[in-house]
């Protein structure tokens, strides 16, 4: 991890893909509007939201080793709830075909 102002970049960097390939599929296929849709949006911007408090408030200030592992931990997260948000969008996409 280089800095907390880097993890904070890659957060809203991703997430803001993922928001911006929902507005995406929407205007393709403006016919299938979809309250689906909007929940997804909705959980992406609840999810950046709750990283972005998590890398606020890192356990363990006073101990160097709890705190790298604790953004260690975040920055996996991060990945891992990005692949799903994708993968739901994904799924709603197929289902549309």
């Amino acid at each position: 991890m280089a800095s907390v102002r880097e993890l904070k970049k890659d957060i809203d960097f991703l997430v803001f893909e993922v928001i911006s390939d929902c507005f995406v599929f929407s205007n393709i296929h403006p016919d299938n509007k979809s309250d689906e849709l909007s929940t997804l949006i909705s959980d992406a911007v609840e999810f950046r939201n709750d990283l972005i408090a998590r890398v606020n408030n890192p356990d363990g200030k006073d101990n160097p080793k709890i705190v790298k592992a604790y953004y260690k931990t975040v920055e996996k997260d991060l990945l891992t709830g990005v692949d799903k948000l994708f993968e739901r969008l994904s799924a709603f996409s197929s289902k549309k075909k």
